[in-house]
């Protein structure tokens, strides 16, 4: 006889799945910090050495910024496990991953400008396409299923 899966029982599957996926990611945050550093736009980084002006958004320095979104993401894997906070968690990844394209963008550009590298290239260029189904994959959570 074979098993037969929920759409309740595949979405926990999912859910679970992306918990892993957050943690992963937010323990990379604490471990390599600088693998997320050119992601985070330098219009949202505080320069407190003086040397040049900081602008409105600019309220976090660049280290800050790597350690609340992994705070952020942390949060998150833990929501998704929770069947109560499942769907408003799913919608903040959603979000989260949205936001993040901005960076992926912006990391990307400065790849391909004058300082630009090849490795710096060719990651930039694998890590901005991965952003689509993450964000696709996050918001498919946030449906409620109701088939037991």
């Amino acid at each position: 006889m074979p098993f037969r899966w929920s759409g309740r029982d595949l979405q926990t599957l999912s859910a679970a799945a992306m918990s892993a996926l957050l943690l992963t990611s937010a323990a990379k945050h604490f471990r390599e910090p600088e693998f997320f550093h050119p992601v985070v736009p330098d219009i949202l980084c505080r320069d407190d050495s003086g040397e040049q002006r900081n602008g409105p958004l600019a309220v976090l320095s660049r280290e800050e910024w790597v350690a609340a979104s992994g705070l952020l993401e942390g949060a998150a894997a833990v929501g998704l496990l929770i069947p109560a906070t499942r769907r408003v968690a799913a919608g903040c990844v959603t979000a989260l991953f949205t936001a993040f394209l901005y960076g992926h963008v912006d990391a990307l550009r400065k790849a391909y400008g004058p300082k630009g590298t090849p490795r710096g290239r060719r990651v930039h260029t694998l890590r901005l396409p991965l952003q689509a189904p993450l964000i696709a994959w996050a918001w498919t959570l946030t449906r409620r299923n109701r088939r037991p």
